[in-house]
């Protein structure tokens, strides 16, 4: 199911410098019960990849409102459900050439689909990560934000095919960890956690953002920094996440076995609160 700038259709123009030449950003967004989880926050994220890219943002009512009504066709006889509600922006349709149109009809894109099933409970007991091969470019003008250049995470998560294996973990040019191939990667060491600073290459996640500030209300240090295999590999807890897996523990990278801690049961107890509340809220209001 699609909208294609508000109408029902699932084309857009070949010209569209989306398709040319990835020009645009994405948002990929958990729906529950025919409602879409942590909106805000993502059309937020979505604005602000819009000015990095100088790509007029759609009016944020307008988002809002097809998300919506495109998310309650999730929903059908009042029973649980759940499914993935994908939204791109691109700069619309400017001819051949890299050179931006001067007048700029950004192209808005939603896309409904089914929640993926996993073979496991991975939120209970845990998966298992590699290291990728595949290395992340360094570029600090797109560093965060979740534009629709992923080559890299494709050749990424190509390398493997085992389905014993649930993630693959980036290092950038230099060696250090960024993240996963869908996710964002913490670890817990002395009670501290840690994740790495993405100021110079991967996706800030919505989900990321909300483990940093749950951890730091209450009272787990949060510390953004290079990370190393070597720490990794020492850490005392790790987890991957993001916004429509929420958090998965890893309990095994490549043949190291890594234990399924207390503060990683903790951290998913308070994004589960988070979200339960975030959902009363938004009810209320719209009573």
């Amino acid at each position: 199911m699609f909208f294609v700038n508000g109408e029902s259709r699932a084309s857009i123009e070949i010209s569209d410098r989306g398709f040319q030449y990835g020009d645009g950003l994405f948002e990929t967004i958990e729906v529950i019960n025919g409602r879409p989880v942590f909106l805000d926050r993502h059309l937020k994220r979505l604005q602000a990849g819009c000015r990095r890219l100088s790509i007029p943002a759609p009016d944020l009512d307008t988002l809002a409102s097809e998300a919506e009504t495109l998310s309650r066709q999730s929903s059908v006889g009042g029973e649980p459900s759940s499914a993935v509600l994908k939204l791109m922006i691109t700069r619309g349709s400017g001819g051949r050439g890299y050179k931006p149109p001067d007048l700029i009809r950004p192209t808005r894109v939603f896309s409904l689909h089914p929640f993926p099933e996993y073979s496991h409970p991975y939120h209970v007991a845990g998966i298992v990560a590699r290291f990728c091969d595949t290395r992340l470019g360094l570029n600090p003008s797109l560093a965060g934000i979740k534009h629709l250049n992923r080559l890299e995470q494709v050749l990424a998560r190509a390398e493997w095919c085992d389905p014993a294996v649930q993630e693959g973990i980036m290092l950038d040019i230099n060696g250090y960890v960024i993240e996963g191939t869908m996710s964002n990667l913490f670890y817990i060491k002395n009670n501290i956690l840690y994740t790495a600073d993405l100021s110079q290459a991967g996706v800030a996640g919505i989900m990321r953002g909300i483990i940093m500030m749950l951890s730091s209300q209450q009272g787990l240090a949060v510390i953004e920094d290079v990370v190393t295999q070597r720490a990794l590999l020492s850490a005392d807890e790790v987890f991957v996440c993001n916004s429509v897996i929420g958090i998965w523990p890893v309990k095994q990278i490549e043949t190291l076995h890594v234990p399924i801690g207390p503060v990683t049961r903790h951290i998913q107890d308070w994004v589960n609160h988070f979200k339960v509340d975030h959902f009363k809220r938004e009810a209320f209001s719209i009573g």
